[in-house]
């Protein structure tokens, strides 16, 4: 099982960015395909973006495409959130998470069920 930190999070005015990443402990971080979640207030966790163990597929939800850009770093066992253009609409706690499976190339279509770890989230706040 890989375990998982997030951090980045922060307060920002509509308009401005932030940069999440979240840091895996395990030699294995490298196999796996990795998401980012969130979870607004009074609302359901939702599925953020995804990328694959290479980098070579990604995969967004409609509202953050264009504004949102997941990489990765698996030298470092890390994952980012790039966030650009940040909306009020973005405000929730931001979390990471690690496929269930090994070396997914393709991400397209995960849902919540398909990974099994997840880091304990940082709060994103945007002011309007």
């Amino acid at each position: 099982q890989v375990q998982l930190v997030e951090s980045g999070g922060g307060l920002v005015q509509a308009g401005g960015s932030l940069r999440l990443s979240c840091t895996a402990s395990g030699r294995t971080f490298s196999q796996y395909a990795m998401g980012w979640f969130r979870q607004a207030p009074g609302k359901e966790r939702e599925f953020v973006a995804a990328i694959s163990w290479t980098s070579g597929s990604t995969y967004y939800t409609d509202s953050v495409k264009g504004r949102f850009t997941i990489s990765r770093d698996n030298a470092k066992n890390t994952v980012y959130l790039q966030m650009n253009s940040l909306k009020p609409e973005d405000t929730a706690v931001y979390y990471c998470a690690a496929d269930r499976g090994r070396r997914r190339t393709v991400v397209a279509g995960l849902a919540q069920a398909d990974f099994g770890s997840w880091g304990q989230g940082t709060q994103v706040t945007v002011s309007s």
